[in-house]
């Protein structure tokens, strides 16, 4: 399964702070999704993404003719009558890795997300950065300080992927060798 963390399926950020105390260890999230997934719901393998607080499933629909209306169509019976099952699939995953559970599909170049956390973030921000959020506000770009930075963070992600994803690689190699160090 394609996964969005690093080859070393760690989490973000640094372990073992306060915020993962409790938080059991997800890195075969994506093995135990493969092996529990219907055969049957999507074209390939789902893309298991994962972070502190949430596992976000997202699979790839068969193509449909028709359109935008018949791709609806598709999401909107794939959401309804795999409903129970992903119901029950997502019980079982947040009894084993103390997660909420959010599901998607992709279809041609739409994806769409079902009931996901938006979890609250706590920022301390001074007056400049604000002000660039009430800018963002202000034009019309957000509704709110809080659409627009979510607006920000996704733009500065967009941006720097690449070295995003070299820092997750950096930070699996300390703590490889955290862990192969002494024990105290």
């Amino acid at each position: 399964m394609k996964n969005s963390q690093s080859s070393g399926d760690r989490r973000f950020g640094r372990p073992g702070g306060w915020q993962q105390a409790s938080v059991p260890d997800a890195s075969d999230a994506s093995d135990w999704f493969a092996g529990r997934l219907p055969d049957d719901w999507f074209t390939g393998t789902a893309d298991v993404q994962v972070d502190r607080e949430e596992i976000v499933v997202i699979g790839e629909l068969p193509a449909v003719d028709g359109g935008e209306a018949a791709a609806d169509g598709r999401i909107s019976r794939f959401r309804e009558t795999t409903r129970a099952d992903r119901m029950r699939i997502a019980d079982e995953a947040e009894a084993r890795y103390g997660r909420k559970v959010a599901w998607g599909v992709r279809l041609d170049e739409k994806t769409v997300l079902f009931t996901h956390l938006a979890v609250p973030v706590m920022t301390r921000l001074r007056q400049p950065e604000r002000k660039v959020l009430d800018t963002l506000v202000d034009a019309g770009v957000a509704r709110s300080r809080a659409d627009a930075l979510m607006w920000t963070v996704r733009l500065a992600g967009k941006h720097s992927e690449q070295w995003l994803t070299e820092l997750r690689e950096a930070m699996s190699k300390v703590d490889d060798l955290r862990s192969e160090g002494p024990k105290i």
